[in-house]
C-alpha cells in the first residue's frame, strides 16, 4: 500500500467544529480573518479560500446574508458579487497565470454542496494539463504549490484588482 502525507487535512479530521453555519461562523468574526484564510471583506461580502481547493487558487465569494435560496438574494448583493467574480476572473488570468477560470454555485446538496446552508461562489483557476491520471485512478488531488504560499499571493494582488468600495 502506498501513502500520500497531508498534514494539512489533519486539522479538517482533529480541529474543532464549529457551531451552526461555518460561514455566518467566519462573516461574524473579522479578527480571525487570518485563521480563515479570508481574503477580502466588505460590508456585503467576503471572499475566502477553500481549505479543499479543487485547484491552488480556488477560493469563495460568500455573501453576510444567511440564505442557501439565490433567488432569494437581493439584487444588489448579488450585483456585488458578480462584480467580484469578475474582478477575480482578471485577476486569476493577470496575476495568477491562469489560463482559464471555472466560476459557479452548487445550489442544495443534491447539486454537490459541501455547505448547502449558505450560497457561496467558487472561483477556480485552471492551467492546460492541470488534471491527471491520480485523480480519476487513485481518487487523490495533487497540488503544485503550498496552500499558504497561494493564500498570501492572491491576498497581496487583491488590492491590484478588488478595490474597497
Amino acid at each position: 500500500m502506498e501513502y500520500l502525507y497531508a498534514p494539512w487535512r489533519s486539522e479538517y479530521v482533529t480541529g474543532k467544529k464549529v457551531e451552526g453555519c461555518v460561514f455566518c461562523h467566519i462573516s461574524k468574526n473579522p479578527y480571525m480573518d487570518e485563521e480563515h484564510y479570508v481574503l477580502y471583506r466588505d460590508e456585503v461580502c467576503f471572499m475566502v479560500m477553500n481549505r479543499y481547493p479543487y485547484n491552488p487558487g480556488h477560493f469563495m465569494i460568500i455573501p453576510h446574508y444567511h440564505t442557501d435560496a439565490l433567488e432569494n438574494l437581493e439584487d444588489d448583493i448579488w450585483i456585488k458579487m458578480s462584480s467580484l467574480a469578475k474582478k477575480s476572473v482578471k485577476m486569476m488570468k493577470e496575476g495568477f497565470g491562469a489560463v482559464g477560470v471555472n466560476i459557479g454555485m452548487n445550489l442544495g446538496s443534491a447539486a454537490g454542496a459541501g455547505i448547502s446552508e449558505h450560497i457561496h461562489l467558487h472561483i477556480v483557476p485552471r492551467w492546460q494539463r492541470d488534471t491527471n491520471f491520480i485523480t480519476t485512478i487513485g481518487k487523490t488531488r495533487v497540488y503544485s504549490t503550498e496552500f499558504l504560499k497561494v493564500y498570501y499571493k492572491i491576498k497581496d494582488m487583491l488590492p491590484k484588482y478588488i478595490e474597497k468600495q
